[in-house]
């Protein structure tokens, strides 16, 4: 079921052919809330991974973004000093790259892209100023790119003239603003987590599976990503 913004929370139909097809209905920011209130502590949690499988326009997935982004700038922007600037591009990255989403219809996954990019820049444009320069803006871009998925969840695969397997990739922030990136199979974390005993998270240090990556990428400097992987798209 695909979740869309709604400025009346009373309004809960898209339309009635969509509704029809789709299953497409409106989820109020009331509810939005209450749902995520429920793990408020991985809402707090930079770096803890989100994925939306029915993502809509990206109701949940922006209110996620929001507590997220809250926390960075709490922790690493005191000042427009540019020590700070940089601590907060590089934990907001991390904080943008957790966030996953899928959506069979193409314009629902194109306005939740718009939707978290406009967020995040009108955040950091009221923190710092305007972007230095288009390295940033174009990073992000290519993160929302590969992480919200014009796709099927029930098929896990891509929409489109040419279907293909779902595949997301892992962006770890490593010690002095380089990010490891690695392509992962949905259809690959689904059946590995559902025919292995070990799970995939652990809160509490027990052991976990760990999934073999499709493809792994040099460390990359989180403002040239875009440049690194511009082929895949």
């Amino acid at each position: 079921m695909a979740a869309k913004q709604s400025v009346n929370d009373d309004i809960q139909l898209v339309s009635k052919q969509r509704v029809a097809d789709y299953g497409e209905v409106y989820t109020g920011q009331r509810e939005v809330n209450a749902m995520l209130d429920l793990v408020k502590q991985e809402t707090d949690r930079i770096e803890s991974r989100f994925l939306e499988p029915a993502c809509g326009t990206g109701n949940f997935l922006i209110e996620v973004l929001t507590r997220k982004l809250a926390k960075v700038a709490s922790r690493y922007s005191k000042s427009r000093a540019m020590e700070h600037r940089i601590e907060y591009e590089r934990y907001s990255i991390s904080a943008i790259s957790s966030l996953y989403g899928i959506d069979i219809l193409q314009d629902n996954v194109l306005e939740c892209r718009g939707r978290l990019f406009n967020y995040y820049s009108n955040q950091y444009i009221d923190l710092f100023g305007l972007f230095s320069d288009d390295d940033l803006p174009n990073t992000l871009k290519f993160i929302l790119e590969r992480n919200i998925v014009w796709g099927d969840a029930l098929t896990l695969q891509t929409v489109g003239d040419n279907p293909k397997p779902i595949v997301f990739s892992e962006w770890s922030l490593i010690q002095g603003g380089m990010v490891k990136r690695r392509d992962f199979s949905f259809f690959e974390l689904l059946y590995q987590s559902e025919n292995n005993s070990m799970p995939l998270f652990s809160d509490t240090g027990d052991d976990v599976f760990i999934p073999e990556p499709e493809k792994e990428y040099p460390l990359t400097h989180y403002l040239k990503l875009y440049e690194a992987g511009s082929s895949d798209i």
